[in-house]
């Protein structure tokens, strides 16, 4: 019997480690824990998948949102442009009204000092005339003072009759 070596009571052995294995249910309880494992990984792999989705309408609204944010950015940069240009324009015709008003009235105070100076001088003038009317006089009526006084008497005697 050559068979009935180490080899045949190892392979015996062995057969009958599988057999105990089998008739405590060592098999099945591996199947439980490997179905146990699967169903966790079907969870995880669930969960993973209900995440995925989760992320990416989140990203769908975050994107919308931004989308939005730069419609009202580009709105508030378009109307404060605007404005600014109001602004401007308003600024330059009020300017350009405040020269206007600031030139009319520099004009009006020349023109005032313009009149003002012409009346300074005509009533110099009117005074220097009296001046040189009353000496004129006053010589002439040293030197013919009698003959004026009677031509002068005559005139209205003759204008009263």
């Amino acid at each position: 019997m050559e068979w009935l070596d180490n080899s045949f009571y190892a392979l015996l052995g062995l057969l009958i480690f599988i057999g105990l294995l089998f008739y405590v249910g060592v098999p099945r309880v591996i199947g439980n824990m490997l179905d146990k494992k699967i169903k966790q990984i079907e969870t995880d792999i669930d969960e993973a998948k209900r995440l995925r989705e989760e992320a990416a309408a989140l990203l769908a609204e975050y994107e919308q949102k931004r989308v939005a944010a730069e419609a009202e950015a580009e709105g508030i940069i378009t109307a404060a442009k605007e404005e600014a240009a109001r602004l401007t324009v308003e600024a330059q015709n009020s300017l350009a009204e405040l020269v206007a008003r600031r030139t009319k009235a520099e004009e009006d105070k020349i023109a005032q000092a313009e009149a003002q100076a012409i009346a300074e001088v005509r009533a110099r003038s009117a005074d220097l005339a009296v001046e040189a009317a009353k000496t004129v006089l006053s010589n002439e009526m040293n030197a013919k003072g009698g003959q004026i006084i009677d031509k002068a008497i005559a005139d209205v005697a003759g204008r009263l009759n």
